[in-house]
């Protein structure tokens, strides 16, 4: 990413529908594993320009909450937000030591670590900074199929379907607590747009997540709802979402290991 859109997503992460959404179905799906207001050590793999790092302060209360990322000019943007636990450091390899965590979180990340097999690599390093009993919250874009101008903006390098997400989070060592799709509802409209319309030219390229002109600003409030929908269905039925534009899987540290085959 370039250094303008950075400052394009640290001016966006407050109040852009889809930031606020996904904090909303965030919270549905974490809260159950980490209750708030408990004093906890949280690091957020790849924490970008910090919208994420100030949201994961209710689940902190006191604790160290730490953030790294490989872009210097990401994590100044971090500092104007005052955070101090700031390393630049890839998800791949993460300057603590084994069990340092109780949550690791890693948000969109994983999608633009390079080279074939790194995101595995990132994923078996948040298993070992993580404490037995610690839980990891992993979101990644779905859909090798959904790629898009938007992919190559943000240099996107794979995107997962639900099951490779969750096989490739078990291999890693990992137990399962829950995962599902997100975003579902807006899946329909944004595979026409990006599947249909870029191609024969009626739709811009480049990144999906831009300031809406004015205009349209009463669209915000529309989409952010049609996420609170998911969020709501998410907390009240214990269902998963079947397809959507998002993968999301919550996963544990087990306190006893696991062997091929099952649990000892």
């Amino acid at each position: 990413m370039r250094s303008e859109d950075y400052a394009h997503l640290y001016a966006l992460e407050e109040e852009f529908w889809w930031f606020e959404g996904m904090r909303e179905i965030t919270s549905v799906l974490l809260d159950p594993a980490c209750l708030p207001a408990a004093q906890r050590e949280i690091l957020d793999a790849g924490c970008g320009t910090g919208g994420m790092l100030n949201w994961l302060e209710r689940y902190c209360d006191g604790g160290r909450l730490a953030g790294i990322d490989l872009s210097p000019t990401a994590l100044d943007f971090c500092r104007e937000r005052r955070h101090r636990y700031l390393t630049r450091a890839s998800v791949t390899d993460l300057p603590f030591a084994d069990s340092s965590f109780d949550l690791v979180t890693s948000f969109d990340v994983l999608v633009q670590v390079p080279g074939e097999g790194e995101d595995e690599r990132a994923m078996r390093e948040m298993y070992r900074v993580l404490r037995p009993g610690g839980v990891a919250f992993v979101r990644a874009a779905a859909y090798e199929w959904m790629r898009s101008g938007h992919d190559e903006a943000l240099g996107t390098q794979r995107r997962y379907s639900l099951g490779l997400l969750t096989g490739r989070m078990e291999r890693a060592g990992f137990r399962i607590t829950r995962a599902s799709y997100a975003n579902s509802l807006l899946l329909p409209a944004a595979a026409l747009r990006r599947l249909i319309l870029k191609r024969i030219g009626l739709a811009d390229g480049g990144s999906d997540v831009k300031a809406l002109p004015p205009s349209l600003q009463w669209l915000n409030r529309i989409l952010t709802s049609a996420l609170r929908m998911e969020a709501l269905f998410l907390k009240h039925t214990k269902l998963n979402l079947p397809a959507g534009l998002s993968t999301i899987c919550v996963a544990e540290k087990p306190r006893e290991p696991l062997l091929r085959g099952g649990r000892i």
